[in-house]
């Protein structure tokens, strides 16, 4: 197995040390275990980009060595590596967690949301969408965002290369957002899907 590991920053300011830093460690994993170090520039939330940022993150990652094997301006086997120019590619994995019945369409109102979580906090409880859509089965619609669909009543476990076997409860974890009403993905369908197909070995975070 080749390992494969990823520094994707979004260009939304200057590129602070705690990403430089991030970005030194998986520089150094990879080139450890002789693998590949890739830059993704995840650019899905459009509200927040600024411009020039990309290209200034880029020039910094040069300017202090650490080279990259596959990137936006030195293309690879798995490009495009700009989120924007990939957008095709992650309607379709949220068509198909859909008619899968892993994801289901949600037409909530920002009112009701908002009503949603002021009663969850006269309560005390942690915000979390309450499955409305999900029991009412809504339909796409204009305004309708995509979520995924959290299996109940299950202990989700993974291994950690550092802390070992970690678990959780289902009922802890919220039915995020994956697409949002405009057709972007949000971090949590487009980050993943990239991870996937970029064949990416280790998520190192730091």
């Amino acid at each position: 197995m080749t390992v494969r590991t990823r520094f994707a920053p979004s260009p939304t300011g200057h590129l602070h040390i705690g990403g430089l830093r991030t970005a030194l460690y998986n520089f150094l994993f990879a080139r450890h275990y002789k693998g590949k170090f890739i830059i993704r520039i995840e650019d899905t939330d459009r509200t927040r980009l600024v411009p020039g940022a990309q290209e200034e993150i880029l020039d910094i990652l040069k300017a202090v060595g650490l080279t990259y094997d596959e990137g936006p301006d030195v293309g690879g086997t798995y490009g495009p590596y700009v989120q924007s120019e990939r957008l095709e590619l992650y309607r379709k994995h949220a068509e198909e967690l859909a008619k899968n019945g892993a994801a289901y369409w949600c037409a909530c109102s920002a009112e009701r949301l908002e009503k949603m979580r002021e009663e969850q906090q006269k309560r005390g409880d942690a915000p979390k969408y309450d499955g409305h859509c999900r029991e009412t089965a809504c339909k796409k619609t204009n305004g309708a965002v995509l979520r995924l669909k959290i299996p109940t009543g299950r202990t989700i476990t993974f291994i950690d290369s550092i802390r070992g076997e970690v678990s959780f409860q289902s009922a802890d974890v919220d039915d995020q957002v994956l697409l949002k009403s405009d057709g972007f993905p949000t971090y949590h369908l487009a980050n993943i899907v990239d991870d996937h197909l970029m064949k990416i070995t280790h998520v190192i975070r730091g």
